[in-house]
């Protein structure tokens, strides 16, 4: 075996990608162009996602008739948010759809993209997240706290262990399942709509389910409250971090075709 085949099969993420595509590593990746690409995507994703939930929680408070009880009420706004996430993932999958701080902090650890850029990502996220809850107040109004995340009072601590729970299941289904957050298999962005729904309906009612700090940070940033806000990347950042460590104990390091997957491939102009 020569030299350049035993450094291309020890490269792992980024690295890896770089050696396999040469010259188009940096087109594909570091070109402005691309980088705002998925950016946009992420704000679409990202603001799509609070926009849904906010808007269908002030919805069902003014047009759903009587008071819904809590488990059915989280029932139908995950079967919203999940509904959306698959249709993103779908339409935006090619060009970048973390839509989640969790995920582009796992691929950071992983290794498939940079600090800058999932800086980049995150603000994008959170700017999203803000913008798609306040556009459903200033349409609907505040009714159904706007699906704010809010844990039960006096549960703190066990609301940062659940969102630490809940993403690290979530992290670890993307990591395994669909090799990055391109979701490239068919079927795959089923799988995460319905593990959205289950994991949502079942812990929305205790403490919000967020399972997503951006997702939190919406609602939150619409309503000027953020007295909890802290559980949730807390417990995302756990479950991130442990996910990523389970993940490569059961795969391995990531290869230069997920590298590729966490990157998306924007069409050129």
């Amino acid at each position: 075996m020569n030299q350049n085949n035993t450094v291309t099969e020890n490269a792992r993420g980024r690295d890896a990608l770089k050696l396999e595509v040469g010259n188009r590593f940096s087109a594909d990746w570091q070109s402005n162009n691309h980088r705002e690409r998925r950016l946009v995507s992420e704000f679409i994703g990202t603001a799509g996602l609070t926009f849904v939930l906010s808007a269908g929680a002030a919805v069902l408070a003014r047009y759903g008739g009587e008071s819904l009880p809590p488990f059915a009420y989280a029932f139908i706004l995950s079967a919203v948010s999940a509904s959306w996430l698959v249709a993103a993932v779908y339409f935006l999958g090619g060009i970048s759809c973390h839509f989640n701080p969790a995920m582009t902090l796992a691929f950071t650890m992983r290794g498939d993209m940079g600090v800058k850029m999932a800086c980049a990502y995150i603000i994008v996220q959170y700017i999203a997240a803000a913008a798609g809850s306040s556009l459903a107040l200033f349409l609907v109004g505040m009714g159904g706290n706007l699906a704010a995340t809010i844990p039960q009072e006096g549960m703190l601590w066990q609301a940062v262990v659940f969102e630490a729970v809940l993403t690290f299941g979530m992290v670890l289904l993307v990591l395994s399942m669909a090799n990055g957050p391109k979701l490239t298999g068919p079927f795959i962005p089923i799988a995460v709509g319905a593990y959205v729904m289950a994991a949502g309906t079942m812990g929305g009612p205790f403490e919000g389910a967020a399972f997503n700090p951006a997702r939190a940070f919406g609602p939150d940033f619409a309503r000027n409250d953020f007295s909890t806000y802290w559980v949730y990347p807390l417990g995302s950042f756990i479950g991130t971090v442990i996910a990523v460590f389970v993940a490569r104990f059961l795969r391995g390091p990531a290869k230069a075709d997920e590298a590729r997957a966490a990157m998306g491939e924007p069409l050129d102009r």
